[in-house]
This record gives C-alpha cells, structure tokens and sequence, in this order.
C-alpha cells in the first residue's frame, strides 16, 4: 500500500502528531475508515485486533473537533468502551496525537473519584469517554447533558455484547440526539449486534480488512496437554515457561478472577516476575500493574479477559491461555496481546481431557490447525508453596487410608433380650462374633451389662448427690431440686 497519512485529509496538526509518533503509513482498517468518517457518514469497521482500530477513529475524530468549542456538561463527542483499560487506552490515544490541540477529553470509569470528573465535565468536553456503567451514573446524577454529542463511537461492540452492556448501550442511545455520526468497531460481528448496527446507524458504510475472527500471521501458536488437577496444571505452565529461550515478557489469561490470583501467588512463590490483573482490583493497583508491564518492570501479568480486549503493548513476545476460554471469540483476542505491530509472537494454550469441545470450536473459528506439542514434560519437582504441598498429602493420604465400615443404625435392645454381645457369643451357629462386634474378650458365664454412661453435655451434679443419681428417674425416692425449692407468696 502507497497510501501514507498526507493523502487521508487530515488536518496538518494531526498529521504532525503522528509523524512525531513515529508513523507514516496508515493500516488497512486506518486507511479505509478514515475519509468517510471525514465525510460524516456511519461506519462498521471489522478488524481483527492490533491493526489499529482506535488511532482510524481518534485521528478523524480530532481533525472534526477543530472547530467549535464544548459548552458545560455538553460534551461533543462520545466514546464508550468496555472496560477501564480500554476506555484509558482511548484516552492516551487523544493525548498522543491530539497535543497539537486545546481539547478538553474527560474520562469516566468506576474506581476513581466523581469530583475530579465533574469537574473536567463542568469545564466542558469536547471528547467524553466513558464506561457505560460510570456514564449512567453521571447522567442520573444531574451531570451530564446528551444532547450536544455530534458523534457516537461504540467501540468492542461484540465485548459490550459479552458483558451484558447492551441494554445500558440502548439506554444511552435512546438519549442522544437522533442526527449523529455513529461508529462501530470490533473485532468480530455476531448476530446480535448486527441487528443493534441496523436500529443504530443509518446507511453505513461497512468496512472489513480481514475475515471475521482471524489470527495474525505472525503468532505462532501451539497446545500442551496437561493434566487437570490444579498442581500439576501449574506445574506444566512453570516448565513452558523455563522452556522458552524467546521469552522476554508475557501474558497468562484465566477464565476466572479467583484463579488469576492463585496463579500469580504460586508464580511468585516460584520465584517468577508477576503481577495480577483482574476486575476486583481497585483501579489505581490495575493501573500500577499495567505500567509496570508496560515499562518492562513485571515480566509476567496474569490477567482476566479484562485485558483480552483492545490493550496497546506492542513488545508482548508471548500469551499463554492457562485456561481454554468458553467463548472461541475470546481467543482470538487473547492471542491477540502478541504478534503486534508487526512482530513475532508466540501463543501457547494448555489443555485439559474436558477441553476438547472448546477447542475444536477455536479451530473452527480461525479455520487453521493448532499444532500439539508434547515435548513439554512435568518432571517433579520441589514444590515449594506450602497449599500445593497440603493438596499433594491430604491426597495420598485419603487414597491409601481404610475405607470405614458403614455403620447401621441398629434398634434399641428390649429389656428381655440379652445385650448384643451376649448373643454374638451365644450364637454357635454364626461362630465367634467379629472384632468390630466384640472388641473385649469376655468369660463363659451370666453377662453383666455395664451402666449406662452419663452424656457429656450434661453438667456435673452437686456433690454428695452422686450415689443419689446413679439410677433412673423414678426408681427411687429422688426428689428433682426444683421441687424442694421454697415458694413466693404473692405480695
């Protein structure tokens, strides 16, 4: 492609930022989406993550904006994402290339105080970016007027579908004014969505650089079977992990918040570089994890799909997906962190024997084989978290203690039969009765049966009132206490 950013009518600030960021020629997505943005029409952009879907709808976005100025609580332009990073992402994209500018951008989303956002939203924004969550929450508050947005960008349309965004997403929408340019992009296009683009934007212009739900050319990617049990699961990643000559930094996803930070103690306790991300995290640690990747001071962050989706770090050199995610679309964008900007990457996924069917619908998706390798061994090793090693021995100790004999529940004897263990030693046809049954050897002759054994919970009785209490109620001339206790006369 000859196509350089001089030629996509951009403003000369714009293109200038640019330049000074180090970039000269646009991305397919960039190059196709930017001049009818410019021309005001609605747009469908489909890109498979990393080829720069944010920069083909900021950089427009800021020549636009040039003209006119926000009022108070009016913002121009609206961009909602999906998560906290992925909205900050956005963010750091208007700063970079929009430092030839005077805008106003206000970011809100949750974890961060409402005071500092009304007031960037009282000074007026020309660029509102905003959780879906956080927005609402400002509108219902009084903050926030709609009705002065020029331009709609729903940005990860299918992950907003994912979260459960979508009712708030037509909430929001129902409250803009009904001659805007909307925009939509995302990775891949289900269904669902499709029907919200055909009631959203009028007329669009659709534009695909790369068949739906595809994985770069240049990521590497292999399966490792393993076993299921989470030990030797750990132990698998933590010999992938010494095995990788190439590996300078990388991300391990998991399927579920708890487990990201059980991976990263273990991790830690092995003597591994890593940090945990996921979205119970307060925001000012998710976002001092996130630099310290972004900086090369944590080697390795073991994340949610809070960071599946739309993060800008160019130099991951490898992903690894300890858990197989449910959704084969989540791959695409796991695997996506890697292999960006033209680099090479490397995405590895360890599988379990319940993996299968989500693997095969991964393969299905990205319609290319996923090679297996095995040469990857779980040699044993000292295991050096003491939770591991409680699992490892309460396992073999369940496994080679005796199964317990069932106990029965039996009926209570009647006073004319003989105690239990009288008519085991009186039954010659049935032999000797067994250890369970007759735990003391007894003599031939009458068997006494022992007195009963006072309970435990019962509390002690008054001293000199033991011989008192040694029959049953009613055999003798005992009197209950409360009975001897003097009466009250009404007064």
């Amino acid at each position: 492609m000859n196509t350089d950013f001089s030629t996509l009518e951009l403003s000369t600030k714009v293109t200038s930022a640019v330049t000074d960021a180090g970039y000269t020629q646009p991305t397919d997505i960039q190059a196709k989406a930017i001049p009818p943005i410019l021309a005001g029409r609605d747009v469908i952009g489909i890109a498979q993550t990393g080829t720069g879907k944010t920069a083909s709808f900021v950089l427009p976005m800021l020549t636009m904006l040039e003209r006119g100025r926000a009022r108070a609580r009016m913002p121009r332009t609206l961009i909602l994402a999906p998560t906290r990073e992925l909205a900050a992402q956005v963010h750091e994209n208007f700063e970079r290339y929009g430092k030839n500018h005077r805008l106003t951008v206000a970011l809100l989303i949750g974890g961060v105080s409402f005071d500092e956002q009304n007031k960037k939203l009282d000074r007026g924004a020309d660029v509102l970016i905003a959780t879906p969550g956080r927005m609402l929450d400002h509108f219902q508050r009084g903050r926030l007027l709609l009705n002065g947005v020029q331009i709609l960008v729903i940005d990860e349309a299918d992950r907003m579908l994912d979260m459960g965004f979508i009712p708030d997403i037509e909430r929001i929408v129902g409250l803009l004014p009904p001659r805007r340019q909307t925009l939509f992009f995302s990775a891949t296009m289900p269904d669902e969505v499709r029907r919200l683009t055909k009631r959203f934007l009028k007329d669009p212009v659709e534009i695909a650089v790369a068949r739906q739900a595809t994985t770069a050319d240049t990521i590497e990617q292999a399966i490792v079977t393993c076993s299921a049990k989470p030990a030797l699961k750990r132990e698998a990643l933590r010999a992938l992990l010494r095995s990788e000559s190439t590996l300078t930094n990388a991300i391990i996803f998991c399927n579920r918040k708890r487990d990201v930070a059980t991976l990263a103690r273990s991790l830690i306790r092995h003597k591994f570089d890593a940090g945990p991300l996921h979205g119970d995290m307060d925001q000012s640690n998710r976002t001092a994890t996130l630099n310290s990747f972004r900086s090369g001071d944590l080697a390795l962050l073991i994340a949610s799909d809070v960071a599946a989706r739309g993060l800008d770090i160019p130099a991951v050199s490898h992903v690894f997906n300890f858990d197989v995610p449910t959704h084969a679309e989540d791959y695409v964008h796991r695997v996506g962190r890697t292999g960006r900007a033209g680099r090479k990457g490397k995405a590895i996924t360890l599988v379990t024997p319940g993996d299968g069917k989500y693997i095969s619908a991964i393969i299905n998706l990205i319609g290319q084989d996923i090679p297996n390798i095995d040469d990857v061994g779980q040699a044993p090793e000292p295991v050096a978290d003491q939770s591991e090693a409680r699992q490892k021995t309460v396992e073999t100790s369940e496994k080679d203690a005796p199964k317990r004999p069932r106990r029965r529940n039996r009926r209570p004897e009647r006073p004319d039969q003989p105690p239990q263990d009288a008519r085991a030693e009186t039954d010659g046809a049935a032999g000797k009765a067994s250890p369970a049954s007759q735990p003391v050897e007894r003599e031939a002759g009458p068997v006494e049966q022992s007195p009963k054994q006072e309970p435990t919970n019962r509390r002690p009785a008054p001293k000199g009132q033991e011989a008192k209490n040694s029959g049953s109620f009613g055999d003798s001339d005992q009197i209950p206490a409360f009975l001897l206790r003097p009466v009250r006369e009404a007064g």
